[in-house]
């Protein structure tokens, strides 16, 4: 996942979809429904050598279509196979699409851009998904939800075959990131890994997901959360993989794209956390040490004020890179508009920010002063060091944090101009 890329990055990627419904070549084989005005679903295959399993997914799709009267057509996205899949999928009537740009997330971005259906439900052609349970979905979906989850795990009611999952999946790493992802984002999936899934084609463009590989499910899931969407979880069985080949998925590589993923679409978690935790370990040490408290045989002296002030000035830090990338991430279109944020910008103007840090500043320079001032006293040769030290640390510290609030104060106006507009600049600074 490249989070944040830049613009012309963002807007390739989350532009695939519509390039390739509206430009891209299709293939002659007809699909169920002629006419993009009859589709209510879609559903989405993506493919990259699937040879050995994808006439398969595709017939059980083709009758749950037909047998339940869904007016619905079969798209399969071709990631560059350099087997028959191509044809094969072809040759059974579905639609191909092809997507250049490699990777699970793009071949899905693909296929969803071009697909017709209002309605779409992916799943993977590795054979393991039953597609004979798209009307399950596609009712949840009718409904009114905007997102519906399968769910493979016996916490969520679902069955997984003999020689399925691996059990380092199954009993670890998936509950692991779906805990996560409750505590996280408040999700009440019980399987976030699961690649059946579907949902409204406006959900997905609200979304605008970003993430080409195999965390662009997960996206899904963590976004969803994030924008309020509503959500169902549906039992599935998982059945084993029919292919005889290994797996895309590569199991510590797309774990710590996962955590990745979560820690980037969380700031409060990577940086408000931490940092309200280090400034609070910072204050307790010059809480101990400022006036040489002993605590049994433990004295807190200088060096534990030295300790201190390093975790106030990161805890400080990390504090202020949270509110910027909430900041940043809303105005980007990747993560929802924090009300906190919000709050802060539209309450602590640029004015107000370098009122305190001139402040601190001061304060700080004035301590540095008066330890310099003792030197002078003794006639610049050797200080009493412990008692020096409280004048010098608290005083380098507090023109650090001034320092470092100036700086914050201005970019934090620079994204809230991009908020507001120039209008606000106008307002601030007449002329």
């Amino acid at each position: 996942m490249r989070l944040p890329v830049e613009r012309e990055q963002m807007t390739l990627q989350t532009g695939i979809g519509r390039t390739l419904a509206s430009n891209a070549s299709e293939s002659s084989g007809s699909s169920i429904v002629n006419h993009r005005t009859d589709v209510e679903l879609s559903v989405v295959i993506p493919c990259l050598n699937e040879a050995q399993t994808l006439a398969g997914c595709v017939e059980k799709a083709q009758r749950a279509i037909r047998e339940n009267g869904i007016a619905g057509e079969v798209v399969v996205a071709d990631n560059g196979s350099s087997d028959d899949s191509r044809e094969i999928a072809e040759r059974m009537g579905a639609r191909v699409v092809a997507v250049a740009a490699r990777g699970y997330g793009n071949a899905l971005m693909g296929g969803i851009g071009a697909a017709h259906g209002k309605f779409i439900i992916m799943g993977d052609a590795d054979g393991s998904y039953d597609f004979e349970a798209i009307p399950v979905f596609l009712g949840k979906l009718r409904e009114g939800f905007d997102l519906v989850q399968g769910c493979r795990l016996k916490s969520g009611g679902g069955t997984i075959r003999p020689g399925a999952m691996p059990l380092l999946h199954q009993r670890f790493g998936n509950p692991f990131f779906s805990l996560v992802a409750k505590r996280w984002f408040n999700s009440e999936i019980h399987d976030v890994y699961c690649g059946l899934r579907g949902f409204s084609k406006a959900h997905f463009e609200r979304l605008e997901q970003r993430c080409t590989g195999m965390e662009f499910a997960t996206e899904m899931i963590v976004k969803s959360c994030l924008f309020g969407a509503r959500i169902a979880e549906v039992p599935i069985t998982l059945h084993p993989d029919g292919r005889s080949r290994a797996p895309h998925l590569r199991t510590f590589r797309d774990g710590w794209r996962t955590l990745r993923l979560f820690l980037v679409c969380s700031p409060r978690q990577l940086f408000l956390v931490p940092g309200v935790i280090l400034i609070a370990l910072g204050l307790l040490a010059y809480f101990l040490a400022m006036p040489g408290l002993q605590i049994g045989a433990m004295h807190f002296d200088a060096h534990t004020l030295l300790f201190g002030s390093l975790a106030i000035l990161c805890g400080y830090q990390a504090i202020f890179f949270g509110i910027f990338a909430k900041a940043l991430a809303a105005r980007e279109g990747i993560l929802p508009e924090d009300p906190y944020v919000r709050r802060i910008l539209a309450s602590v103007s640029l004015e107000v920010g370098l009122i305190v840090a001139t402040a601190a500043l001061l304060l700080g320079l004035t301590l540095l002063l008066l330890a310099f001032n003792q030197w002078r006293l003794a006639h610049f040769g050797s200080l009493q060091y412990a008692h020096t030290m409280r004048l010098v640390v608290p005083g380098l510290t507090l023109t650090a944090l001034g320092f470092q609030t100036i700086l914050s104060a201005f970019l934090l106006s620079i994204l809230d101009l991009g908020r507001r507009g120039p209008e606000w600049l106008s307002r601030s600074n007449p002329v």
